[in-house]
């Protein structure tokens, strides 16, 4: 095979990845961490993911579910979750690019 082949089924691959992770993953929304947190307070006791990522500084990042929907959020520091939920700490939060 030519090497633009195997880039080509290399890409064919990684992008068939990337369609059964959303599958696995369904819909997940990114938001700002406002928003995340307007969402959240929709909700009565609800639960959230929580884990710390990044590679050269810290992120927090949080994900919940809605209706149906995935959000998720990051933020340089903390968020003030509201009192009631219930907050899983997780080891990491892998959300599709």
């Amino acid at each position: 095979m030519s090497a633009g082949v195997v880039s080509g089924v290399a890409a064919a691959q990684q992008q068939n990845q990337i369609a059964n992770a959303v599958k696995a993953f369904g819909t997940v929304v990114t938001v700002e961490p406002d928003e995340f947190l307007k969402i959240a307070g929709l909700q009565t006791q609800p639960l959230i993911a929580v884990a710390e990522g990044g590679f050269f500084k810290t992120t927090h990042q949080y994900l919940t579910s809605y209706k149906g929907l995935a959000f998720f959020t990051k933020s340089p520091t903390p968020l003030t979750l509201q009192p009631d939920a219930q907050v899983i700490k997780a080891a990491s939060i892998k959300v599709p690019d």
